[in-house]
């Protein structure tokens, strides 16, 4: 893949921008296999990958310049909008929505924010798109003074994008370096997007994760389902459960299905679509993984962690060690962390990994693992 943005210099946030995808996908697996190390009774199965480019379904992009020639991308190094609304890695169902937003703006008179000046209210917008076509928009402000506004001119975006289901505005009052504030204010009656993988309809929220990679995410789901129903477990937790999708992927008659995750609007969607499958062996808590982990009276049969880049950490990893699970499907994007887990659990022992691309053009990847107490 070529980006003229990288080739000018302009955005170098794709780190391996021009390599050959099959290079990248090697030294990707190279990289995870010296970090876990050589075993004799580790199987590694050929690595997953998708398309390079046109993968991403979702966009962050930083509003910059002014209310009458907004650009939609990232910032330089002055603070300044650099607008990246050609950026390879969007499908073109999804890239042919930013000219319409960028008219938005100045439809509805957003200022974008200044960060230099820390004038201004437009910060983000937030666009994901489901695997069906439908799209959730996002407005990250500094305050709620622009609202008004949006809501003026929202009907006129409804009717620009009919694909256009869920549409919010997110609070970032603080002047830092995040993506978005605590706060959310919902302007429509659908209030998740259908996000619909392996024929199971997960329901997003606006504040809720989702794997970038909708293609290699659905792989990742079938992978670790076919060694779960392998193993045949009657007892399963989802730790870092995320809006669920290990957990229902998973969901079988007569298994017993925990999930867990901090994040209460993650929660809400899982237990909405599980409440969707009728799935009544399958429950969904807000919680800490490891407080609930330690907290708890039994082990089940299985554990699934998926954990974000800084891993489960030494609580967990002694709590897995010493407790009575025979099997752990660990779901890492961050193999440094992953390799660290594993040395805290010498007792389960790695018997199966698969590196998934799921980021192509950067150094980034997933790797699923299936532990065994051995």
């Amino acid at each position: 893949m070529r980006c003229p943005y990288f080739d000018a210099g302009v955005c170098r946030s794709c780190t391996w921008m021009g390599r050959p995808h099959g290079e990248q996908v090697a030294d990707k697996e190279r990289h995870c296999l010296n970090l876990l190390g050589e075993r004799d009774d580790l199987v590694w199965l050929p690595p997953v990958t998708g398309r390079e480019s046109g993968y991403r379904n979702k966009a962050k992009m930083v509003v910059g310049g002014t209310v009458e020639h907004p650009t939609l991308g990232i910032l330089d190094a002055g603070g300044h909008g650099v607008d990246l609304q050609g950026c390879g890695l969007y499908p073109a169902s999804l890239a042919a929505v930013f000219p319409v937003l960028a008219a938005f703006v100045t439809r509805a008179h957003l200022t974008p924010y200044d960060v230099p000046a820390r004038t201004g209210e437009l910060k983000n917008l937030l666009v994901t798109q489901s695997p069906d076509g439908e799209l959730m928009l996002r407005f990250v402000l500094r305050s709620q003074e622009p609202v008004a506004r949006i809501r003026k001119h929202l009907p006129w975006l409804l009717d620009v994008l009919p694909q256009l289901q869920v549409v919010s505005v997110n609070l970032l009052p603080d002047h830092k370096a995040v993506l978005e504030g605590d706060r959310e204010i919902l302007l429509t009656a659908t209030e998740t997007l259908r996000m619909r993988v392996n024929g199971i309809d997960l329901h997003l929220r606006p504040q809720s994760f989702f794997q970038t990679n909708t293609e290699v995410a659905a792989a990742l789901y079938r992978h670790a389902t076919a060694w779960v129903e392998e193993l045949a477990p009657a007892s399963l937790w989802d730790l870092y459960c995320g809006v669920g999708g290990f957990a229902l992927h998973v969901a079988a008659p007569g298994r017993e299905v925990v999930g867990i995750e901090t994040s209460t609007e993650a929660i809400a969607s899982a237990t909405s679509s599980a409440a969707d499958l009728g799935l009544p062996g399958v429950r969904f808590a807000a919680g800490d993984a490891t407080a609930f982990a330690l907290g708890a009276d039994a082990a089940p049969d299985l554990v699934i962690v998926n954990p974000p880049r800084r891993g489960i950490g030494e609580a967990l990893s002694g709590w897995l060690e010493a407790s009575g699970v025979r099997h752990v499907v660990y779901s890492s994007c961050n193999a440094v962390s992953l390799a660290r887990d594993l040395a805290a659990m010498p007792s389960l022992r790695p018997r199966r990994a698969q590196v998934l691309d799921m980021f192509p053009q950067t150094t980034h990847y997933e790797v699923l693992t299936l532990l065994e107490r051995g």
